[in-house]
């Protein structure tokens, strides 16, 4: 019997993912690469947005059309799922897995890596605070983390078998306690691993980023100089209204203290656009901030009612036509300040991760977690190579491979 699994949505569900495949693969199930030559399929969904949901129903036809010919053809379903989209799915799918449960047994399965040169570690799942517009405390359940000692040895069997980029997951990854182990004494254990390899986390809440956290980022050699931070709206009453327990001004403060830590770090974050009630005077806090900030990446979304969250009981009273100009203000302010940070690389050499191969170009991500394209065979991939950054576009650096640079200009 043969399985292929279907993943949308986080790094969170793509972890889930390889740990699913690893139960399957242990009762005897084998790896089939195209979804027409599965006996098993299992549908990782995400909810994110509801447009996430109207894949899963876009699937259906597809699913059925294949049972047509392979009768024997079994469907699973999992990940993220709302109660209200349960019983609907629930007609078109042989069994749906609570990903609440599957959670917490994933966490203890060695998973089935798909990514390498980089590997995601989760360190908790679930989460205890309750964003209005978040449905993930209803799909996944309030927080459970992982034990350290878990997680240091996940690590150093990666790191072993050559990769080289190791992401924490959690929900809220910096609330991680496990024990007397906070989240930056983690970091700071899995930077004590002997090896060359990168550390990188997502995603943190910002009221829970404290000054020994920033410490530890600014300390530790192969924790990336690269940080989401999700601001999701600059306005102080859409932030109460979203739940996000911070006032825009303490996250301001926030940026500043990690600034003066760490001056070169790359600065994402996540932002919503026409939460019920926005108005233009709210947005235009939101622009103003992202003009400040001058993020090198942010991910703007617009908001869309999910069922059984408290601002699914507020008036959806954004105009969709809105919501996309609002988007577009926001994605041409980052266009030009995420240009203008990947100008300053222009002329430096820096080290480089690469980790795919297209038409004799490699797509690889920096320390900074900066994306670079540029000519190379594809063997060099999973191994760290040191290139010329010759030009800056908004999204990304064009490099040109060298073979020996000084350690000096290094950054």
């Amino acid at each position: 019997m043969k399985y292929h699994i279907i993943t949308y949505g986080c790094q969170m569900n793509c972890s889930d993912s390889e740990r699913i495949a690893t139960v399957f693969e242990k009762v005897g199930y084998k790896k089939a690469l195209k979804i027409d030559r599965a006996g098993l399929i299992i549908v990782n969904m995400c909810s994110v947005r509801q447009s996430a949901v109207d894949r899963i129903y876009g699937l259906i036809p597809k699913f059925n059309k294949l049972k047509t010919t392979n009768y024997k053809l079994q469907t699973i379903l999992t990940g993220c799922i709302l109660k209200k989209d349960r019983k609907k799915l629930a007609q078109h799918f042989d069994y749906i897995l609570d990903i609440k449960d599957l959670s917490k047994a994933n966490l203890e399965i060695e998973p089935r890596y798909s990514c390498f040169p980089l590997a995601y570690i989760p360190i908790s799942t679930g989460c205890n605070y309750f964003c209005s517009y978040c449905v993930i405390p209803y799909t996944r359940g309030s927080e459970v983390c992982r034990a350290a000692e878990d997680i240091l040895i996940e690590a150093k069997n990666l790191i072993d078998k050559g990769y080289k980029e190791i992401w924490l997951l959690g929900q809220n990854v910096n609330s991680y306690r496990n024990k007397n182990i906070n989240f930056p004494k983690l970091l700071k254990m899995l930077n004590n691993i002997p090896g060359n390899f990168w550390i990188r986390f997502t995603s943190p809440q910002p009221r829970d980023f404290s000054n020994e956290l920033i410490e530890i980022m600014t300390e530790c050699e192969k924790i990336s100089p690269y940080l989401n931070l999700p601001v999701q709206s600059g306005d102080n009453e859409i932030l109460k209204k979203m739940n996000r327990n911070y006032k825009i001004e303490e996250y301001r403060e926030l940026v500043k203290k990690i600034r003066k830590k760490i001056p070169d770090i790359t600065l994402s974050t996540d932002v919503i656009v026409g939460f019920p009630g926005e108005t233009k005077t709210q947005f235009k806090n939101t622009v103003n901030l992202l003009k400040e900030i001058k993020y090198d990446m942010a991910y703007i979304s617009q908001y869309s009612v999910r069922p059984g969250t408290a601002a699914a009981k507020m008036e959806d009273n954004v105009p969709k036509p809105e919501k996309k100009e609002r988007e577009r203000i926001l994605t041409e302010i980052l266009k030009q300040t995420a240009l203008d940070k990947n100008k300053t690389f222009i002329g430096v050499i820096v080290e480089v991760l690469p980790l795919k191969w297209n038409d004799d170009f490699i797509i690889a991500k920096s320390f900074h977690y900066k994306t670079v394209k540029f000519k190379s065979p594809k063997d060099i991939i999973g191994k760290f190579v040191k290139i010329k950054v010759i030009n800056a576009l908004s999204w990304g650096l064009q490099g040109q491979s060298l073979k020996k640079v000084p350690i000096s200009n290094l950054i």
